[in-house]
């Protein structure tokens, strides 16, 4: 089987290690990575990877490539203050027993975007089926019953058996082939984000990460590397739609104002010391619009999938790479097991079964994400009080949904045919 991957990033690469481990044996498929970008995107900012991300990590063999390499740094418990009076509660990732959730057990783990693709891009590098080329722009997608033919800008063409869309919620694939007319929407809320070195004897209000709300947003400040010496900065807040690339372009150069707007959102009338200082050192903000899609929408043709954010793009949530990651498990999975029962019908068979397993789960965490934006929106002082009350009594009764999706292990789990 040959597999052509649009989208060279995380949910591609974790796609094409799904494919390759979950395949029969002797019938691994020959899969071509396609990435508009001239090198792979190792900048960003830095994700949480929850239990369930960790355990899939380790599956397709990039996890302990991170361990090895000193990536990240580990997360016990995530703290949640109110800025203008202290801790509200936590969300741990300990487990009954202090070593994490599931089996066997995975704490979480605070990483730049560009040192998790490093992770993935060295375990591709194990497999000689698979393949990335980048600065690849597709130009033209063509869909017959038997195959699907890539034309890129430079006049050169792949053909394959399969397109995954895994190329983001920009998605060429999406957006010129499997439902051109579902665009990206901008969610309201942005996100601006950098790194600050610690200053000396600064002493920080978190262990390992926290969530500092206010009445105009949410500070993320967590560690993300082992020496503790940096911190991730990283504010989520209501801002209105600019209207353009390059308008979005010019407002996040303009660092002075970023950091004033910051400042004054989170650390007025702050009773935790270390939020201005962090501020004032986070070096380059980048200021990153929050887009998503509807709710629902079409994910597949006859030949193609989208996958990831390309199919179902949505505000941050706490899971969002985790997701991602189950998604390119189970569709693998499912495609895979369509090959090991001979190919009944069509290969849109398997894409059918993958929906009916993933619908479901994606309409719930896209319910949850509308939530952040509500939580993020500016407020009076009287619903920001009211939020204030409501945080630490939903975190103790959403604990047991979270844990399960945590402790859940897709490579395993039953996929019903």
């Amino acid at each position: 089987m040959d597999i052509l991957i649009l989208g060279g990033g995380v949910s591609g690469l974790a796609s094409a290690l799904a494919l390759t481990k979950f395949a029969p044996e002797g019938l691994i498929p020959k899969i071509q990575i396609f990435e508009i970008r001239p090198v792979p995107a190792t900048i960003g900012g830095a994700v949480n990877l929850t239990p369930n991300a960790l355990r899939l990590l380790d599956r397709l063999g990039a996890l302990q490539i991170i361990r090895d390499r000193n990536y990240g740094e580990t997360i016990n418990v995530l703290d949640i203050f109110d800025v203008y009076s202290g801790k509200l509660a936590e969300s741990s990732f300990l487990g009954p027993d202090g070593k994490g959730l599931g089996d066997p057990p995975y704490k979480a783990l605070r990483i730049t975007r560009g040192d998790a693709l490093k992770g993935v891009l060295a375990a591709i590098e194990k497999h000689p089926n698979i393949t990335l080329t980048c600065g690849k722009r597709t130009t033209k997608i063509e869909e017959t019953d038997s195959s699907v033919t890539l034309t890129f800008e430079d006049g050169t063409t792949a053909t394959g058996d399969i397109l995954l869309g895994c190329d983001g919620i920009h998605s060429v694939a999406r957006l010129q082939h499997v439902e051109p007319e579902r665009k990206a929407i901008y969610s309201g809320v942005s996100n601006a984000f950098g790194f600050a070195p610690l200053r000396d004897n600064l002493e920080v209000h978190f262990d390992c990460t926290a969530i500092n709300f206010a009445r105009r947003g949410m500070l993320l400040t967590s560690w993300h590397e082992p020496t503790r010496k940096s911190v991730y900065v990283g504010a989520l807040m209501q801002v209105p739609d600019i209207g353009s690339r390059d308008g979005w372009k010019a407002a996040g150069a303009d660092q002075a104002k970023i950091k004033s707007d910051i400042l004054e959102r989170f650390a007025t009338d702050s009773v935790l010391p270390a939020i201005a200082p962090l501020v004032e050192d986070a070096q380059d903000f980048y200021l990153w619009p929050v887009f998503t899609l509807t709710k629902g929408g079409k994910w597949a043709t006859e030949r193609t999938m989208l996958l990831g954010d390309a199919a179902h793009a949505m505000p941050p949530q706490g899971e969002a790479t985790g997701i991602v990651f189950e998604d390119t498990v189970l569709f693998a999975r499912s495609l895979m097991r369509w090959v090991e029962l001979g190919k009944p019908e069509t290969m849109k068979w398997a894409f059918d079964k993958y929906e009916l397993l993933r619908r479901a789960r994606i309409e719930v965490a896209f319910d949850e994400s509308q939530s952040v934006i509500t939580a993020v929106s500016d407020a009076g002082w009287l619903g920001y009080r009211i939020k204030t009350l409501v945080i630490p009594w939903f975190i103790w009764w959403s604990r047991q949904h979270r844990d399960k999706n945590f402790i859940e292990d897709v490579t395993t789990s039953e996929l019903g045919f």
